[in-house]
């Protein structure tokens, strides 16, 4: 009566056993011990808003590190229930059993996610920025759309949002926002939406609902650490300050407090309004700008790497990673991993689970393959 159900809890162990040996177990346990070490000191709860941080942090770290033990006796306890079901031959037990399965699936799937984190990055937390292509107000809108996205996949994963920057547009939309994502595997999440993405839809803007194309950019670095050297000398930044504005009903300043700083020698624009000290605006905007050098020296060592292996295949800077097709059809393909799903609303709303975890296996998969050209 159950056999199915059997074969698919013993399929769940072994997976889970795989998953188990793949966990960068060490390097989260490091961590752990990095947080519990400050923990410790006597002027730990000094800043207290850091402290929080640092205590909500570990108890995610702890949770990832427990995850397995966890699931081990939820996998022994769904098998025990089976085997019971199995024996008394009682059909009504199915509807429990296989909401068991489906929960167990979730969280397998959670934890294979947890074991893709290889970039030592990875862990470290994510500055976001959209910005709208051309198209005016169209353009602006489905940018506003990605910033609901991301920022509601943050929410789901528990991962803490702080506004840096936010620009609307003039009827609608916005015309830039950049935000900085903290919380286990931030950058390692989050990576996977960096690129150009597309939207087909009737435009709710043309008064004879014709069907329009728009674009809209995701940026995403990683933060980088204060102990990485990058040189940003006085003279090479130019500063322009002006008044923060922001979206509805957010608390921001109106004098003149937000900072935009441009690098000259690089061309880079960074800002930031989300401080009432212009001071303090000016230093989050500078670890922006050292994030953004950091990043593009990364990169550019990256395509050295690929002009030497022909790597012609790899996604270029700026090309379109995904399509989100609203009209004629409903489907939303990424072009990068070929992992498309037809539920358009639920991935609107956040749900990147599977476009995150194909986008982590197909860039091991490819660096793997770069490393033996």
């Amino acid at each position: 009566m159950y056999e199915a159900e059997l074969e698919i809890m013993t399929d769940h162990a072994k997976r889970l056993s795989e998953l188990t040996r793949c966990l960068n177990a060490a390097d989260v346990r490091a961590a752990i011990a990095a947080i519990e070490e400050k923990m410790a000191a006597p002027d730990f709860w000094n800043d207290q808003e850091e402290a929080q941080k640092q205590v909500k942090r570990l108890k995610a770290l702890k949770t990832i590190i427990n995850a397995p033990d966890e699931l081990q006796r939820e996998i022994e306890d769904a098998q025990v229930l089976i085997s019971l079901a199995e024996e008394e031959e009682d059909a009504s037990m199915r509807p429990e059993i296989l909401g068991q399965i489906e929960t167990l699936q979730q969280k397998l799937d959670r934890l294979e996610l947890n074991s893709l984190f290889t970039d030592p990055r990875d862990d470290n937390a994510a500055i976001v920025s959209i910005h709208p292509g051309a198209g005016g107000t169209e353009s602006c809108d489905w940018a506003d759309m990605l910033y609901r996205m991301i920022t509601r996949f943050c929410e789901q994963r528990d991962l803490e949002v702080e506004v840096l920057d936010h620009q609307p547009g003039d009827e609608a939309g916005l015309k830039s926002a950049t935000i900085k994502v903290t919380g286990p595997y931030a950058y390692g999440l989050l990576k996977s939406e960096e690129g150009v993405h597309r939207l087909v839809r009737i435009s709710p803007f043309d008064a004879n609902a014709r069907r329009h194309t728009s674009f809209s950019a995701v940026e995403v670095l990683a933060e980088v650490d204060d102990t990485i050297e990058i040189e940003i000398r006085e003279e090479d930044i130019k500063m322009d300050v002006y008044r923060s504005s922001g979206a509805g009903g957010q608390k921001v300043n109106k004098t003149s407090s937000a900072v935009r700083l441009t690098h000259i020698p690089s061309g880079i624009i960074v800002a930031c309004q989300i401080e009432r000290s212009q001071h303090r605006n000016r230093a989050t905007a500078l670890g922006m700008l050292k994030a953004k050098l950091y990043d593009m020296e990364l990169k550019k060592q990256e395509a050295e790497l690929n002009a030497q292996r022909e790597t012609q295949q790899d996604v270029a800077w700026g090309s379109q990673i995904r399509s989100y097709v609203l009209h004629p059809y409903q489907m939303i393909k990424d072009h990068r991993t070929s992992m498309e799903t037809g539920n358009t609303t639920r991935v609107l709303d956040g749900d990147l689970d599977p476009f995150i975890a194909a986008y982590l296996k197909w860039n091991l998969e490819r660096k793997s393959k770069n490393k033996t050209v």
